[in-house]
């Protein structure tokens, strides 16, 4: 059974930081796309970022320059560093999994950045 747990939400000052981390159990993790996406009330959910088995990266246009993502594939853990946030920042964060037949989401994290 794959699980994905996040951790590292919390609540912090515009222009602060937050690191989130998302482990995967049970899955295939190393070969798998990794990519964090989050949901601010009444919104749809949005990609912010991707990271492929590779390392190649993807990120949403508000989230460069700010936020990197990464994957440690021996700890089965991927990373959000979010730096100079903003309360546009706001929101619920989740950890995605994708691969061939497979998509798996974690429970998420919630990041508030108040002005």
């Amino acid at each position: 059974q794959v699980q994905l747990v996040e951790s590292g939400g919390g609540l912090v000052q515009a222009g602060g930081s937050l690191r989130l981390s998302c482990v995967a159990s049970g899955s295939t993790f190393s070969i798998d796309i990794m990519g964090w996406y989050r949901q601010a009330p009444g919104k749809q959910r949005e990609s912010v970022a991707t990271i492929t088995s590779g390392g190649s990266t993807n990120y949403r246009d508000s989230a460069k320059g700010r936020f990197t993502i990464s994957r440690d594939n021996a700890k089965n853990t991927v990373y959000l560093q979010m730096n100079s946030l903003k309360p546009e920042d706001t929101a619920v964060y989740y950890c995605r999994e994708t691969g061939f037949l497979r998509d798996y989401w974690g429970q998420g994290t919630q990041v508030t950045v108040s002005s």
